[in-house]
């Protein structure tokens, strides 16, 4: 596509929104910013968020540890995936709660997604949270025995609809949505007519 093709392809219409392939959702885990209860040196709570399945957060030894994902707002969480510390301690994982809500204080107030029985070293697991709606997401290990908990990766999918475009412009294999503040891109198929705006609200 030319300069001028993309150019003439920009429309100051009105509003309009994408739907995301359902089983998929919209990730939404690095648009927010993360604690934990305790940290082990170096093993910070941003490492489960950076992409990378060697790197982990790590609580010291303690009991009810946990770690904690603020959203900023309240979304609708279609489902959570947790990658388990390939090196070692995997089972370290057992026994965790995902929790969704939105009581910050008190991170075993929020309802329960699900319930992590056991990750194999390196795998990641998906859990379905069917909507459940917070601001919150947090992962624990409850009980009064002391645990370290390791969590190598976090993704928290969003059901469905995306949230912002700053830019549209037309691809020859369709309507491509770029969210450059969000680093997200849907790719729609060339039948789809939708009104277009400079600055988009999904």
């Amino acid at each position: 596509m030319n300069l001028s093709d993309f150019y003439k392809s920009l429309f100051l219409l009105g509003f309009f929104s994408v739907q995301t392939n359902a089983g998929e959702g919209v990730k939404i885990a690095t648009w927010g910013s993360v604690d934990q209860s305790t940290t082990l040196i170096g093993w910070h709570a941003q490492n489960a968020l950076d992409g990378v399945n060697s790197t982990c957060s790590h609580t010291e030894l303690q009991s009810n540890a946990w770690w904690k994902l603020d959203l900023m707002k309240t979304y609708s969480v279609n489902r959570v995936t947790i990658t388990n510390r390939y090196s070692c301690c995997s089972d370290r994982i057992n026994g965790a709660e995902i929790r969704i809500g939105n009581v910050s204080s008190n991170v075993f107030s929020n309802p329960v997604c699900a319930v992590v029985s056991t990750i194999p070293a390196g795998a990641t697991y998906s859990y379905p949270c069917h909507g459940m709606k917070g601001r919150y997401v947090t992962v624990d290990i409850p009980g009064p025995s002391q645990q370290h908990l390791t969590l190598c990766e976090v993704e928290v999918y969003e059901e469905g609809v995306m949230k912002q475009a700053d830019l549209v412009f037309w691809e020859n294999n369709g309507f491509t949505i770029v969210l450059f503040s969000q680093k997200t891109f849907v790719k729609m198929k060339p039948e789809t007519r939708v009104q277009l705006l400079s600055q988009v609200r999904l």
